[in-house]
């Protein structure tokens, strides 16, 4: 069984985490969802857009909750093997106390070494109580979840592979480290934006400007495509074509003066 690694590696090899946005930013981004989010890191960033999003299906168990923000907290569990607990038994006071290590809003981010199969669970309503006190304002796990009117009732939300009724021998083996969770990487400290269309990590460079180009390209979405849809109601097919093309025109072009792609 592989040890647990120290909270320490949250700062990813001794290399300082970028500076995170403000709490009030953090809000004020949970106001769009992961939809809008990506439409801005595309301009943002010259990172692949396939290595920051989910490429297997999450299922989002609390879509009333709206999206979620906040640092990635991450750990790999196993539910199947009984001798977890008995080779490692302080294993989930340590974890605990990773949980505690860093400022808020956390989302805990939970491999499981059983997928598929989900013998358990390690959230139900005890694990989101504890979390939520931590500061974690929810999971994203491609295992399972349990207690799910009591996640909800604790304000932790959940993204997971599925619903399961026991424990079984749910108990962490590593904390702290490189996680891969729905086919993506993600690695402790990341900042995530999730809701129920999935998830999407937003890379160090672009954090800065995310608000503010999520905010202009928003805007400028209403105001030409969006606006011009609207607008060709009773009108030929090719008036229609010719208005379409002539917002997206216009939209290329005011959002490569506003947030141009950094490459």
């Amino acid at each position: 069984m592989s040890a647990p690694l120290p909270s320490s590696a949250a700062t990813r090899n001794g290399h300082r985490p970028p500076d995170r946005p403000s709490p009030a930013a953090l809000l004020k981004l949970k106001r769009w969802n992961s939809c809008t989010i990506a439409n801005a890191l595309e301009q943002l960033t010259p990172a692949d857009p396939r290595s920051l999003v989910n490429l297997e299906e999450t299922r989002d168990f609390m879509p009333e909750m709206g999206p979620m923000v906040g640092i990635a907290m991450t750990v790999v569990i196993t539910g199947g093997d009984p001798a977890a607990r008995h080779t490692n038994p302080e294993n989930f006071a340590r974890y605990r106390e990773y949980l505690a290590s860093q400022p808020g809003p956390k989302i805990v981010v939970v491999q499981d070494l059983d997928r598929p199969a989900c013998y358990g669970s390690i959230w139900g309503e005890v694990g989101a109580n504890i979390a939520r006190t931590l500061d974690c304002v929810g999971t994203i796990t491609d295992g399972a979840i349990r207690d799910l009117d009591e996640m909800k009732n604790a304000g932790f939300k959940a993204l997971a592979r599925r619903l399961a009724v026991s424990h079984a021998h749910t108990w962490p083996v590593r904390w702290g480290c490189e996680v891969a969770v729905f086919g993506t990487r993600i690695r402790p400290g990341q900042l995530i934006h999730a809701d129920k269309h999935g998830f999407i990590v937003i890379p160090d460079e672009a954090q800065s400007q995310l608000l503010d180009a999520t905010r202009a390209f928003d805007d400028l979405e209403c105001e030409t495509v969006i606006a011009a849809a609207r607008e060709q109601q009773g009108r030929s097919t090719t008036e229609i074509l010719r208005g379409m093309d002539a917002a997206a025109a216009r939209f290329a072009a005011e959002a490569g003066n506003g947030h141009g792609r950094m490459r």
